[in-house]
């Protein structure tokens, strides 16, 4: 099987051909995508992605692209936030929510934000925040953390062994754990409902 890291780094341009084309690649396809020789290197990269949930095999061997669970809504173009300016209506594409908010499906899960310390950062009571498991934080990243047993969202920052976790509301202040610290995601996505 190929290494975990190159598997993962390949994942991105697999999905890109899965939504272009609608389907998983052939074996002879994995090796012109990736610039791969043999088709033994191609087999082995085809467990990869196979262990990592990406796609699946049939019975005779032949990858297939995982069923979409969400309904593809049409891309009609863009719009300017800015200055007005004439829109025209073209068919630019269709997209899933699901493959476009969610990189890491086997990784990711939602919770529901109860609280206003991030609403600075824009996410609100009452909104949907999607988490990716298995990401490191950086410096910046908005996490899903357990300080000395309690659970929280914030930004997390770290330098050398100081780690602190900072609101995005100044009514809030910063926290510092102060027996134990569990990052249990980054914050990859929020969604909100608006309107009834």
């Amino acid at each position: 099987m190929a290494p975990k890291s190159k598997i993962t780094a390949r994942i991105p341009v697999l999905q890109e051909y899965m939504r272009r084309t609608g389907r998983a690649p052939t074996l002879r396809e994995l090796c012109e995508l990736f610039n791969v020789k043999s088709k033994n290197s191609a087999a082995l990269m085809a467990q990869g992605f196979v262990a990592a949930g990406i796609v699946t095999k049939t019975a005779s061997g032949r990858l297939c692209a995982p069923p979409r669970t969400g309904r593809a809504l049409r891309l009609l173009g863009s719009v300017t936030a800015g200055f007005p300016s004439p829109a025209e209506e073209s068919l630019l594409d269709t997209v899933t929510l699901e493959e476009y908010l969610i990189t890491r499906p086997d990784s990711t899960f939602m919770l529901r934000v109860d609280g206003d310390s991030m609403i600075d950062a824009g996410i609100l009571p009452d909104d949907i925040v999607l988490i990716e498991r298995g990401r490191a934080a950086g410096n910046g990243d908005i996490v899903i953390a357990c300080v000395d047993g309690e659970w929280t969202m914030k930004y997390y920052h770290k330098t050398g062994k100081d780690v602190r976790l900072e609101p995005a509301n100044r009514n809030y202040a910063t926290i510092r754990p102060r027996r134990s610290l569990t990052v249990e995601g980054v914050v990859c996505g929020v969604v909100r409902k608006l309107g009834g």
